[in-house]
């Protein structure tokens, strides 16, 4: 299993907007999922929505690390690995590859 580089970058965030995508209720506008960057807690809607702002926030920003912010889903995404972080139950830090750059 590949472990992703950035996982320094988490951090304990609380969700910005819990109730949507920032920029969408902003906007009036819809999306499909939403993802939460655990560097700042940014609510961004994903890639499948028609404006992609989690990307967007990334393109921005250079915060590399997103996770599902939808009900029941627990995985995450590094946009600069192109790494799918898979989930295993404790802190994000153990979560995505056990301690840092530990291989589960």
């Amino acid at each position: 299993m590949n472990c992703c580089s950035h996982l320094f970058e988490i951090g304990e965030v609380t969700p910005k907007t819990p109730n949507g995508c920032e920029e969408c209720l902003k906007m009036g506008d819809r999306w499909l999922h939403l993802r939460l960057c655990v560097t700042c807690g940014h609510v961004g809607c994903c890639d499948d929505s028609k404006n992609k702002h989690a990307a967007k926030h990334f393109h921005s920003t250079n915060h590399p690390l997103i996770k599902s912010f939808e009900p029941d889903e627990e995985w995450g995404w590094c946009y600069v690995d192109e790494l799918l972080l898979e989930s295993v139950p404790g802190s994000l830090t153990t979560e995505w590859c056990g301690v840092l750059g530990a291989t589960p």
